[in-house]
């Protein structure tokens, strides 16, 4: 049987408090709301206030069975990205199968993944579908990374929200390679450049002490500890710049389709910045590129599923659209395909 994935159904889900601009003036007691939002392009993002990716995942999955009319039933097999689980073990999937009460007998993990990793999680799901040991996999994408920011870290806590999505991707028999369908993958990875964007210390290679929560100020103001978020902006904007086009041209040739031929494109949403340099670079017609960074900041694992659904909810993605996703980030790592909606 030739078996094909496709992706069915998206919903997100975010925490109520919202950390606007106008806050964050307050808090640092420097810059202006229009000096954050030219930086960045967002106005607002959702944060935490208290829940745990455990709390988000299970609301994405329970408004994924509400707003699509979903049967939990249908589910076997659960994938979990995350970098900020509730535990150490067990695997936050665990947790989450139990929340929403799916079967027992079906498959649950979680993979450690940001800025690439809804695109790695529909690579996994189509494995999974297409090598017969699964039917329908929910790819839910979970984040708290405004937990791991320091507070007066303006280089972070400006881009950064947190948020949720479930995905629903399921086996359709078909030959058809025009009848919808996740397409081919480009992926990549680039270790060398771990310690670009990492949290440096509270795990096994340097565990938390006195030293791991000393605060350091650096020449911009910006304050944090090894145990917070770390980012390299400048050297990300490059390797950002470096690996996206030649992994669009592998999608494309992959997928034997030209981007005339693709109705949106939709990356994963780091920065105004980035993606407006990005469709320069790669010549992407403004009618078809996706940035909704705005009113969610970067929501890392989330922000291409979130952008498709909103995209869909605008009536900007309609059944049978090409779709070109890519993310890249974290890890160093980076990843692209072509969806049939």
């Amino acid at each position: 049987m030739n078996w094909k994935a496709r992706l069915r159904a998206i919903s997100m889900y975010l925490p109520e408090k919202i950390l606007d601009n106008a806050e964050l003036v307050r808090q640092f007691g420097t810059w202006t709301e229009n000096k954050i939002f030219n930086r960045t392009g967002i106005a607002k993002r959702h944060i935490v206030d208290g829940e745990l990716v455990s709390d988000l995942a299970a609301g994405a999955g329970e408004r994924l069975f509400e707003e699509h009319g979903i049967d939990r039933r249908e589910v076997d097999f659960l994938l979990l990205c995350t970098e900020c689980p509730d535990y150490f073990l067990p695997a936050t999937a665990c947790v989450v199968q139990d929340r929403l009460g799916l079967r027992s007998d079906i498959g649950a993990l979680d993979y450690n993944l940001g800025c690439s990793g809804f695109i790695y999680g529909l690579a996994l799901a189509r494995g999974l579908i297409v090598g017969g040991l699964a039917k329908r996999v929910l790819l839910i994408t979970a984040d708290t990374v405004s937990r791991v920011i320091h507070p007066h870290d303006k280089s972070t806590r400006t881009l950064f929200g947190d948020g949720a999505a479930a995905t629903l991707i399921e086996r359709e028999e078909s030959a058809d390679a025009e009848n919808g369908g996740i397409g081919d993958f480009s992926l990549g990875t680039d270790g060398s450049g771990a310690q670009k964007l990492m949290i440096p210390a509270g795990a096994w290679a340097r565990p938390p002490s006195p030293e791991t929560r000393a605060e350091t100020t650096n020449r911009w103001g910006n304050t944090r500890t090894p145990e917070n978020l770390y980012m390299d902006g400048p050297e990300i904007l490059s390797f950002s710049m470096r690996v996206a086009p030649p992994c669009m041209d592998e999608v494309l040739k992959r997928n034997k389709i030209t981007l005339d031929e693709i109705d949106l494109v939709v990356f994963h949403q780091a920065s105004r910045m980035l993606l407006e340099k990005l469709r320069d670079a790669l010549k992407i017609p403004r009618e078809k590129f996706v940035v909704n960074i705005e009113n969610y900041g970067n929501t890392t694992s989330s922000t291409i599923p979130i952008a498709l659904r909103e995209a869909e909810l605008e009536g900007r993605l309609k059944k049978g659209d090409r779709v070109l996703v890519m993310g890249f980030g974290v890890g160093l790592s980076w990843g692209g395909t072509v969806l049939r909606w």
